[in-house]
């Protein structure tokens, strides 16, 4: 598939169709000005003035675990290209060894930690947003990449978000945190916490499905309501040790 939607900038050499969301099309290219390849992320729609400012704001973020977004045009993003399967693939395989369930989970913590620290949130952290490199080295993307209106997030994705964003309430970083321990849970057991949309599931997580020395912090994540859920993706980090 040609790169036909990208007119400018012209430095950008199109490559291999990588795959489609619920925003826009992502093929791989040559930054033929860098030297580097890349991910380009074209858009069905051109950017709305809230979603420019927020994809601006989180080019700022420079960390390791983070898919580094290196430019924003007006209707395409340039990202960094990441390696290896995503954690929905790793996933499916069914639950981790409970050792790289810990180290991938650290791993988006620090990340999100990251972000958090930045006022930026992900608001809508799942794991088709997880790459893990074949070294092991966890890259989260999509930081500030949201979109607002809940049609345009495809139903997988849906069932990570909390149930304050699925009822149209205000987010803080609460929201991120519900969605890395709906991660968590699964990684470590195999299946999800809840049978469709949690904000509509009758029942709480059953926690005993999941390693009892998950069970604290997955506790405090997956708190439906977010005044008892974990305030601080800093606090999981002593919980995971």
């Amino acid at each position: 598939m040609e790169l036909r939607p990208l007119s400018e900038p012209g430095h950008y050499e199109p490559g291999a169709f990588l795959g489609n969301g619920a925003l826009g099309y992502v093929y791989q290219a040559r930054d033929t000005r860098m030297g580097r390849d890349v991910a380009i992320k074209v858009m069905r729609q051109p950017l709305t003035d809230q979603f420019e400012r927020e994809a601006r704001s989180s080019t700022a973020l420079n960390h390791p675990n983070i898919c580094t977004l290196y430019e924003v045009g007006p209707n395409y993003l340039v990202m960094e290209l990441t390696e290896g399967p995503t954690l929905d693939e790793r996933i499916r395989q069914g639950a981790l060894p409970l050792d790289e369930a810990i180290s991938i989970a650290k791993q988006i913590a620090s990340a999100l930690e990251a972000a958090h620290d930045k006022g930026i949130l992900h608001r809508n952290l799942n794991p088709a947003k997880v790459s893990i490199r074949p070294d092991g080295l966890v890259k989260v993307r999509g930081f500030g990449l949201a979109p607002d209106s809940l049609p345009w997030v495809i139903f997988g994705a849906q069932l990570y978000l909390s149930p304050e964003r699925l009822y149209g309430e205000a987010l803080d970083q609460r929201a991120d945190i519900w969605a890395f321990g709906f991660m968590l849970y699964e990684m470590v057991t195999g299946r999800r916490p809840f049978d469709g949309l949690p904000a509509l599931a009758g029942k709480e997580a059953d926690l005993t499905r999941a390693p009892e020395k998950t069970r604290p912090l997955l506790s405090r994540c997956l708190q439906k309501d977010p005044q008892k859920r974990l305030r601080d993706i800093g606090d999981a980090m002593a919980l995971l040790e």
